[in-house]
């Protein structure tokens, strides 16, 4: 069963690639005693996610902020090294933390995956995006059909907020 509004985030580790090397973000750090938009793509440098989606919360990241979120952060089951790449391919900057939901942890545990073994992608995240505060999911926006971006897209959220 897929996370819901009301529930609280699992308890999982994320990775990032920073000027110190890899650090693990628990979600914990990440959501505790804080107002976070997160969205998650089925993968890095694919078509709708670098045309669309990141672009979505680039664009509307100030907006987003002033709401009073304290992070935007990006999730992928892909590896530390191709998300820090794909944010510097987008000049993200530190408009967004781009965190890698490598082995899929957080995917599986939220209950938010796709199947992409047909495309050769192995078990990846769909496409959503979510409010998450003090780490209990108060706004959640899944894809139908994770190829397109309506439901999850940045300005969609912040109309939620």
């Amino acid at each position: 069963m897929a996370i819901q509004v009301g529930d609280k985030v699992p308890a999982v580790a994320f990775k990032k690639l920073t000027a110190d090397g890899l650090s693990d973000i628990s979600t914990d750090e990440l959501f505790k005693g804080k107002k976070v938009a997160l969205f998650a793509v089925p993968g890095a440098f694919t078509p709708t996610c670098s045309a669309k989606h990141l672009p979505s919360f680039l664009d509307r990241a100030e907006a987003i902020k002033a709401k009073g979120v304290d992070t935007i952060a990006c999730i992928a089951v892909n590896d530390p090294f191709v998300m820090s790449a794909w944010g510097e391919a987008q000049n993200v900057g530190d408009r967004i933390d781009m965190l890698a939901d490598g082995n899929g942890e957080f995917a599986r545990a939220t209950g938010l995956t796709l199947d992409g073994r047909g495309f050769g992608l192995g078990e990846r995240t769909t496409r959503f995006s979510m409010i998450v505060d003090d780490g209990v999911v108060t706004a959640l926006n899944v894809e139908s059909n994770p190829t397109e971006m309506d439901v999850s897209s940045a300005d969609n959220l912040l109309a939620q907020l």
